[in-house]
């Protein structure tokens, strides 16, 4: 959505804004491209959570190894037509920051965060459509197991799993008021660039980016904090997703917690290598993340709200820091 000029803000404006659109072309692109293969049963991974928390890295870093196929720039804004829309952007560009002002790069050739276009339907379309629109992004990298990085798949991890049963999710955790105060500073930081551009604001609302800005939902009700503006109800908005997640899926056998704290240490990498059926692990630069040094803030926040924060972080740190004897596996020596 950077420099992107009239014409460009129009195509998108078009496509993205009109569902018909991308559906036909998502069922010529069967026709034409769909092959009988069977990938339910690899181990796809979906990288879903809060923003903030580390999912992009995480999800660039997966990506590096060439061993995922995965929705990126070149497929917008055709995303129900992976291989099609491939056709219309194949210039290079040159790497660039996005707009979240955060040192993380990214062309053409990124993966991000886009299927949410495709789950943006009922919930039968999924069911009957996941499988092959997988296969279709499978085909267009031609590669076997798909990588997927949505913020808002957390609350369809179920329909996920009982559609791709091997599938892996990883749901990265970060100290909370480190967590809180980056997602406020983006909140306010979206809200200045929306005012500015509209097409931003509109951009991100095709593509399910509610996160922060000018159009930011909360991930649950409210209780006692509903101004997005207050470093508090980013806090109570973390402790409410984590505690439900936590409820949820701490029992699952497909989910993975994962410590953004730990993401430079390498033995903690090479663990999560292998709890997701990673190949080829002397391929992959073991010391992509890094160093996750904590900001000094200084701002006031609501002592029992950042308590209980601190509470959840500590008991995932001390359960969840990976199944098994991951913990003790993982420690840094």
């Amino acid at each position: 959505m950077q420099n992107y000029n009239g014409i460009q803000e129009f195509l998108h404006d078009f496509v993205l804004s009109k569902k018909f659109i991308n559906k036909s072309l998502f069922e010529l692109e069967k026709i034409i491209y769909l092959k009988n293969n069977d990938i339910k049963n690899e181990s796809h991974i979906f990288v879903t959570g809060l923003p903030r928390s580390g999912t992009t890295s995480i999800l660039n870093f997966l990506y590096s190894s060439d061993q995922y196929a995965s929705l990126t720039y070149k497929n917008m804004p055709f995303i129900l037509s992976p291989n099609f829309s491939k056709l219309f952007n194949n210039k290079k560009t040159s790497k660039k920051e996005r707009l979240h002002g955060d040192g993380i790069t990214f062309d053409i050739n990124s993966p991000e965060a886009l299927d949410e276009i495709f789950f943006n339907n009922d919930v039968e379309f999924i069911k009957n459509e996941l499988g092959n629109y997988v296969q279709l992004i499978l085909l267009s990298d031609k590669k076997n197991k798909y990588l997927s990085k949505n913020n808002l798949n957390f609350k369809r991890i179920d329909l996920i799993h009982y559609i791709l049963p091997n599938s892996i999710f990883l749901i990265p955790i970060r100290e909370p008021l480190q967590h809180a105060y980056s997602l406020l500073n983006q909140h306010l930081h979206f809200c200045r660039l929306q005012k500015k551009n509209d097409f931003i604001r509109r951009y991100m609302n095709y593509l399910g980016h509610n996160e922060f800005g000018l159009n930011h939902k909360p991930w649950n009700k409210p209780i006692n904090f509903d101004d997005f503006n207050d470093i508090n109800y980013w806090l109570e908005q973390w402790c409410l997703f984590y505690q439900n997640i936590s409820k949820n899926y701490q029992s699952n056998n497909n989910c993975f917690f994962i410590i953004y704290e730990e993401l430079n240490n390498v033995n903690y990498i090479k663990k999560l290598l292998e709890k997701i059926n990673f190949d080829e692990i002397d391929n992959i630069n073991l010391n992509y993340f890094k160093n996750s040094n904590k900001k000094k803030i200084d701002i006031d926040c609501a002592n029992n709200t950042y308590k209980n924060a601190k509470d959840i972080y500590i008991e995932f740190k001390n359960k969840f820091i990976y199944k098994n004897s991951f913990i003790n596996d993982c420690k840094k020596t």
